[in-house]
């Protein structure tokens, strides 16, 4: 900075209130200017100078006040997130990003606070986006700014954000353990969506407010002098109670504010159970306690666990007083722990793991910038281990389960939303349906007239849904389809599984009397229905054997189970190979053949040659199992056939490369006669699933006739 700028930064009564409290920093100061220099057009919108003095009277620490002078929206188009990391460090650019991406969420809306599961949702979405706990503190303070503005702005814009303020802001600054600011939220949002009422009680509380304080002084000396006489230590407090509080009662018990109690009241805070029980035999013993008012949440606590004596009595002039006695570990449990008040007021049911979360957080804020920033990414990640919050394109949150797709969120919407799905956009761009869905996304759903689910949504491996719930009605939608189509969808199902995995001995009647069909034609129709599937007649024909070769196979005892691939029933620590015919993988059934001096060749079951052995060789035919895996690769090869086309090979380069899988070798031909392409290709794999999901997803390709594995 120029001499002359430090000098003016300086003699800003902002900064001049920030050195003192944080000691003189260039980078405070740079910042300053970049904020100093911004114009709001719109007098609603706070400048960030006054939302950054609200979080340095926070206690906040020097990275998150220029984090928020930093995260102006009228500094978005200056700086960049690279810029803010060159010039002021990386710990600085992350908040900014954090507030930045927290302002950018939409802004409230009828659609999407419409109950109490909505707003419940939204907070969620809040906390599970941030990952510094100090970007909250930060949007909250400039939400309590912007209320302070709201007489600037239209009648339509002060409601939505005071609507907005009541049912997300201020129940999340509850939680957070920020008093200050959730009385500030709650009673500003107030004003603006009942501003008639509020001038009321708050004529009420002005007119009454110092005979209240000098009641109250009064009162509270009388009472720690008694308290003091039996030599009880304790801390007795003025408590103040709010406008959005006092109307709260007034319309919860149906009283006028004459009628009210706890407009002056006082709280004692003491050391021990007892003697929050010889306080109040001080007080009843002292003035005439109201009965009904009397409430023992120490011997009989919340359902909450709320624990605390609350009574009401008759002073001296009559006046009525409010006063609720406690530990001090009580009171820091009811206002920040596991009873803390929140949960019954707002009436949300009680979730451990975002309590637990919530009390990380409020602990991090009374802690250092570094185990803040150390410990906010492992709170966030657990916020949303288990559901994603996205937006539709008028505001309401949808959550689905973490690795939901387009389509679970379609279904989540409106079963016929979801049998309607032909496309989806995620922030305005086409995308793939099988795309993950991140917190925050805003997705809209392309819709045709007519239902037409894929029944390849149903595949697992291709990744098109992740809810269980979501197959379900797919599957329920193809189960009420013509039987004669799912008649001929199912057999055409059940021979390209045959053709693609080289089974030419499977025993149709066998098959069916395994999945407990009546007939073939019931068989094919669950097929076509999605009731049975790929994977599940693979499985069956690859371990059920199907020929007489295995009938004499002997059953031995089993030997200890090695580490080896193989495990070999009956001896151990043999030598074995795989047989070059049939290039077995695990997951595929298998056998031994006993050689003369190549110990054990291991083959697939349906492997030609085994097949095909002569009578008198069938004797060395040995029982083999896949042992215990080590990571090990297997090379097999995989035929493909397909239109020709520009870019194929490149699509087989990229689902290969982003499933992982080594290409070891890829021959292709084309036929100039019918333009078919025929490709051959080797690669090495895990095991069979993996190799069942290789062949799903080239199945999906453009143009692509048959995908099937050469054995």
């Amino acid at each position: 900075m120029k001499p002359s700028a430090v000098t003016k930064s300086r003699q800003h009564p902002f900064i001049a209130e920030a050195s003192s409290r944080l000691g003189w920093d260039d980078q405070l100061a740079a910042a300053f200017d970049y904020a100093g220099n911004l114009k709001q057009a719109d007098k609603s919108i706070p400048h960030c100078i006054d939302v950054a003095r609200r979080v340095l009277e926070m206690g906040s620490d020097r990275d998150a006040v220029i984090a928020t002078l930093l995260s102006d929206p009228g500094l978005r188009g200056q700086l960049d997130g690279k810029t803010i990391e060159k010039e002021f460090g990386s710990k600085i650019a992350q908040l900014t990003q954090g507030v930045n991406q927290l302002n950018t969420l939409k802004d409230g809306s009828p659609a999407h606070i419409d109950s109490p599961e909505q707003a419940e949702k939204l907070r969620r979405l809040l906390m599970a986006v941030i990952s510094d706990v100090r970007v909250m503190l930060i949007k909250l303070c400039y939400r309590v700014e912007r209320l302070r503005l709201l007489k600037h702005g239209d009648y339509e814009l002060r409601r939505r954000i005071a609507r907005e303020t009541l049912d997300i802001y201020a129940p999340l600054a509850n939680r957070l353990g920020m008093g200050l600011l959730k009385w500030e939220l709650e009673d500003l949002a107030f004003r603006a969506l009942e501003p008639l009422v509020y001038k009321r009680i708050a004529s009420l509380l002005e007119e009454k407010r110092s005979e209240r304080e000098t009641f109250i002084e009064k009162f509270t000396a009388q009472l720690e002098g008694l308290l003091k006489e039996q030599e009880i230590e304790a801390s007795v407090q003025g408590r103040v109670k709010h406008i959005v509080s006092i109307w709260r009662k007034m319309q919860r018990k149906n009283l006028e504010f004459h009628e009210l109690f706890d407009v002056r009241a006082v709280r004692v805070l003491v050391d021990s159970v007892a003697d929050c029980y010889a306080v109040l035999g001080v007080v009843h013993t002292t003035w005439q306690h109201i009965p009904k008012e009397f409430d023992d949440y120490i011997a009989n606590p919340k359902e909450n666990g709320y624990r605390s004596l609350h009574t009401a009595v008759v002073a001296d002039d009559g006046k009525i007083v409010e006063v609720q006695i406690r530990t001090h570990e009580m009171h820091e449990n009811s206002e920040l722990g596991v009873a803390s008040h929140w949960r019954y007021k707002e009436g949300v049911r009680l979730d451990r793991r975002m309590e637990a979360s919530i009390a990380q957080m409020r602990d991090l804020l009374q802690g250092s910038a570094e185990e803040v920033s150390d410990a906010m990414s492992e709170i966030s990640t657990e916020l949303s281990s288990d559901r994603v919050y996205v937006f539709t394109p008028k505001g309401q949150i949808i959550d689905i389960p973490q690795g939901g797709t387009p389509l679970d969120f379609a279904y989540s919407i409106h079963t016929q939303v979801g049998h309607r799905c032909r496309g989806a956009k995620v922030n305005g761009r086409i995308v793939n349906l099988t795309t993950v869905l991140q917190t925050g996304d805003e997705v809209e759903i392309l819709t045709t007239r007519e239902s037409r689910p894929s029944r390849d949504w149903m595949n697992k491996n291709l990744g098109f849904i992740k809810s269980a719930g979501t197959r379900s009605k797919v599957r329920n939608w193809f189960n009420h389809q013509d039987f004669e189509q799912n008649l001929l969808d199912g057999k055409a199902i059940y021979d390209r599984t045959l053709s693609k995995y080289s089974i030419h001995d499977a025993d149709l009647k066998q098959v069916v009397a395994h999945f407990k069909r009546k007939d073939a034609d019931q068989f094919f129709a669950d097929i076509g229905r999605g009731l049975i599937t790929s994977a599940q007649i693979l499985g069956y024909l690859q371990t059920e054997p199907q020929k007489d070769p295995f009938k004499k196979v002997k059953k031995e005892t089993r030997a200890p189970t090695s580490k080896d691939e193989v495990s070999i029933h009956g001896v151990g620590n043999l030598m074995t190979q795989f047989g070059r015919c049939c290039k077995p993988v695990p997951g595929d059934a298998i056998v031994g053949f006993i050689t003369v001096n190549s110990g054990i060749t291991i083959h697939k079951r349906s492997c030609s040659n085994i097949l095909a052995l002569p009578e008198e060789k069938r004797q060395r035919l040995i029982e083999v199992e896949w042992g215990h895996q080590n990571g090990s690769v297997y090379p097999v090869e995989v035929s493909m056939t397909a239109y020709q086309r520009t870019g194929l090979m490149q699509d087989i380069s990229t689902i290969l490369a982003n499933l992982k899988i080594n290409l070891l070798n890829i021959n292709s031909s084309t036929n100039k006669d019918d333009q078919m392409v025929y490709t051959r290709l080797t690669i090495e794999i895990h095991s069979v699933d993996e190799l069942v999901t290789i062949i799903d997803k080239l199945s999906q390709l453009p143009n692509v006739q048959d995908v099937r594995r050469i054995a």
